[in-house]
């Protein structure tokens, strides 16, 4: 799942958890701030696609012109399923689809970190989404600078800001990640929050679920003995995320409070709170922290993983989800895995793999998140619906699906 869902960041290890996992778990000591809840009764049922980084690399960037037919091309593809929302991924790597005083060019533009690509992607994006009916939401990444040694290809600029202040900077199994421990890292993901919601009319601003980078306790032991705070190793960091969330959802709400600031945690929710240190259920139960959550529920009907006994399927993990405590300002919308259309889950539960295979999961996976009263969904990802080389008939059948269900 790691490799397969790059774009997204849910690790193959990532099996939902059958109890939620936090339900037990220490609230934050700080209070959440108020903030007005989102207004959503124009937009109605949350209709999205997730388009990530790796859409861009398919891209023509060569000129304006060429950016923009892509751009059409895409947004009508949404449309015409009857979605009203694109998150747009435009801040993978530390660096930025647009012009910024804070982030260099991304590589995806040009091929080079930092090199201007003559034009605004960003800009089309939203230009083109609008005049599609379609809403748009800039998806960042808040803590990663770069996940391997190929991603993203080639040197960091000399003015990313992880290269300007290397101090800022942690390196895991090759990839490098933001202390989120650090108030100029939090600052500094704000900030650049702000610079977005000054210079476009986006309708969001989306995080993915790249928290904390590993459990190791040696990734930040200096600054955990260094802020004595009387917390745990693990409550320390988890509220480190917190403050974070936090920061960036009053800053949100104080530029616009009409703009939905939102998260896509993992489906395991074990996993993000013991693993990457994101208190979920807690901002889902308390007003402050987000205007929604959406899990990456990216598994099958009947999925079982291990010797079969367990049931980790999108059934169960859905009704789990469903069943949390949450905010009347906080919205649930369901990640759904387009990535699996005919190649499924794996594992050794020959329903799960042929389920894929029908042409209307996604569709019907819809219709479970309506009856749990979901508040919407999302698709994972653009290419596996409109691009997939090795099962186009599948994928055009469940584009079909989707777009009946959204008529009904």
């Amino acid at each position: 799942l790691a490799l397969l869902c790059a774009g997204c960041g849910a690790p193959a290890s990532s099996a939902p958890s059958s109890s939620g996992g936090a339900s037990s778990a220490p609230a934050s000591s700080a209070p959440a701030s108020s903030a007005p809840a989102q207004e959503t009764a124009a937009l109605g049922e949350y209709r999205a696609m997730w388009v990530s980084y790796l859409e861009w690399e398919s891209f023509d960037f060569s000129s304006e012109a060429a950016f923009a037919a892509d751009a059409d091309e895409m947004m009508q593809n949404c449309a015409d399923m009857g979605l009203n929302v694109v998150i747009a991924q435009v801040r993978p790597f530390a660096d930025a689809l647009y012009p910024s005083e804070l982030f260099p060019w991304s590589h995806l533009c040009t091929g080079v970190q930092g090199q201007d690509p003559g034009f605004d992607p960003l800009a089309i994006l939203l230009d083109s989404a609008h005049s599609h009916g379609l809403e748009l939401e800039a998806w960042l990444n808040p803590y990663r600078v770069r996940l391997n040694a190929t991603r993203p290809a080639g040197e960091l600029s000399a003015d990313n800001p992880a290269v300007l202040h290397p101090e800022w900077v942690k390196e895991v199994d090759g990839g490098l990640y933001f202390d989120p421990s650090l108030p100029e890292v939090r600052q500094l993901i704000t900030d650049g929050v702000l610079e977005i919601l000054r210079n476009y009319d986006v309708d969001g601003i989306h995080f993915d679920d790249y928290f904390y980078p590993t459990t190791d306790p040696s990734f930040d032991a200096a600054e955990y003995t260094a802020a004595a705070s009387g917390l745990s190793l693990e409550e320390w960091r988890r509220e480190n995320v917190n403050l974070l969330m936090r920061q960036v959802y009053d800053a949100v709400k104080a530029q616009d409070p009409t703009v939905r600031f939102g998260v896509s945690p993992q489906g395991n929710m074990d996993n993000n709170y013991n693993s990457q240190y994101s208190d979920v259920s807690l901002w889902m139960a308390e007003g402050g922290y987000v205007d929604y959550v959406l899990p990456q529920l990216y598994w099958g009907y009947g999925y079982t993983t291990g010797s079969g006994s367990t049931r980790y399927a999108f059934e169960n993990i859905s009704a789990e989800w469903a069943a949390l405590e949450r905010a009347p300002s906080v919205a649930l919308y369901f990640g759904l895995g387009a990535y699996r259309i005919g190649d499924g889950d794996g594992g050794n539960y020959a329903a799960a793999q042929s389920g894929w295979q029908t042409g209307h999961t996604l569709a019907d996976m819809v219709a479970t998140g309506r009856q749990l009263g979901a508040d919407g969904y999302v698709l994972y990802r653009y290419d596996f619906l409109f691009k997939n080389g090795a099962w186009a008939d599948l994928a055009a059948q469940e584009v079909e699906n989707i777009r009946a269900a959204n008529a009904e």
